[in-house]
């Protein structure tokens, strides 16, 4: 059982990649589908989910605790394939919503900016001057991207496994070289990755139930309870363990749920 996420560059032949190392391991191949499942499950329309990943910061400033609701919906349904195994997921910061988790193949794929900037050439019939142009600026509007809504550059490199730049080294080398990382012992899943997985699956599921109600909470899983971490003022306590409770009843089960309220003082 193996999980490769795969963050690609423009014209990196990353999809390509990606889809070629998921058909040859029999792995499920997703990107845009976890869009389409988020948008679906929380009842979000797709173009606002897509807008609010891909316009960053600026559609995000619009929404109140924008950022927090979409990641955390967004990482709930990709640790819901990732508990399943067995998939290449490329796009949308995967190595950022997969964090803490060990075992896991993270993999960044770039391309030569002169090669890009021909790429662009062709398929816009633009001059060199203003592909090289558009391409710069949607480096640096990605690099943006990443720090307003993840925190992180998405073109450091010491957030993967591996990075592979398509020049001399041609996609096929690197979907060759993939499926051989991926059948290496320390890119197995097993049972104790595993059983971390459904803990930040679980603690993904509660803290999409109450983000909307309580959007600066933090909750994590472990030894079979769910801690949520949040802020209240000391007279909405109580009222806001009654919320929480009523919120994850369906989703802890038989679990405990504990709640660690820091009283905040209202003038």
């Amino acid at each position: 059982m193996g999980v490769i996420t795969i963050s690609r560059g423009s014209y990196s032949k990353g999809k390509y990649i990606a889809e070629k190392v998921a058909e040859a391991l029999g792995y499920e191949c997703i990107s845009r589908d976890i869009l389409l499942e988020t948008s679906e499950h929380f009842n979000i329309p797709e173009l606002k989910l897509a807008r609010a990943i891909h316009d960053a910061p600026s559609f995000l400033n619009r929404v109140q605790h924008g950022r927090e609701k979409f990641i955390a919906y967004i990482r709930e349904t990709l640790l819901e394939h990732a508990l399943k195994g067995d998939v290449v997921y490329h796009g949308l910061a995967g190595h950022f919503l997969l964090r803490g988790i060990p075992n896991i193949l993270k993999v960044r794929i770039t391309a030569d900016l002169d090669y890009r900037v021909a790429e662009e050439m062709k398929r816009e019939s633009i001059s060199e001057k203003k592909a090289r142009h558009l391409l710069v600026k949607d480096d640096d509007e990605r690099r943006k991207w990443g720090m307003r809504l993840y925190g992180i550059d998405t073109a450091d490199n010491s957030l993967y496994d591996a990075v592979f730049h398509i020049d001399n080294l041609q996609a096929d080398d690197v979907v060759e070289i993939l499926i051989d990382m991926v059948k290496r012992d320390n890119f197995s899943i097993g049972e104790k990755t595993r059983h971390l997985i459904e803990r930040h699956y679980l603690a993904a599921k509660v803290h999409s139930a109450i983000i909307d109600d309580f959007p600066t909470s933090s909750v994590y899983a472990q030894n079979g309870s769910v801690i949520v971490s949040l802020e209240a003022a000391m007279a909405l306590e109580e009222t806001a363990r009654e919320k929480i409770y009523g919120l994850t009843r369906n989703i802890i089960e038989h679990r405990e749920i504990k709640i660690s309220i820091l009283p905040i003082d209202v003038d």
